[in-house]
């Protein structure tokens, strides 16, 4: 057993994941990341979009391989505000949205249609959907892996032990 899981299971994971994420590289997987990485490159050209490269970056990674991780609030995560998760992300989702959110978007939603015409497609499909809504709002957002718990620092006690319930 590993960390209470059965030795079967924590080997069975990463292997479904690695599969899946292979098929998803070739069900449109490769062509959004690509999508996410000219975002990052448009925004670093520019200079003044920099603060969102680095969002973009991450998620490019994350769009290429998206089985076995997932997409979570930065304070939910560690329990904590920070620049990105407060006023100032609220406005740099704003502005992300208008200037590259809505077209990451709008190609994750013509993918997942054009998967979910077949029966195999539409777990991809559903995976570009959630991709689809982190397009719009990506600021504040952090990629873990899927079974990580929640960073417990700053918590009390009490707080972090029914965390875990």
């Amino acid at each position: 057993m590993l960390s209470g899981v059965p030795r079967s299971e924590s080997l069975a994971t990463p292997l479904i994941s690695f599969l899946l994420n292979v098929l998803w590289i070739a069900f449109g997987g490769l062509w959004m990341a690509l999508g996410w990485v000219i975002a990052a490159v448009i925004m670093a050209i520019t200079i003044v979009g920099l603060p969102w490269t680095r969002a973009a970056l991450n998620i490019a990674a994350y769009t290429l391989l998206p089985f076995g991780q997932k997409a979570v609030s930065r304070a939910d995560y560690s329990g904590q505000e920070d620049v990105g998760t407060g006023v100032l992300g609220l406005v740099g989702n704003v502005i992300w949205l208008v200037l590259a959110g809505w077209w990451l978007a709008l190609a994750h939603l013509i993918t997942a249609l054009l998967l979910a015409f077949t029966i195999i497609g539409i777990p991809f499909a559903w995976a570009h959907l959630k991709l689809a809504g982190l397009a719009l709002w990506p600021i504040g957002k952090i990629i873990v892996p899927l079974h990580s718990r929640p960073i417990t620092q700053g918590m009390t006690s009490t707080k972090a032990l029914s965390s875990f319930n």
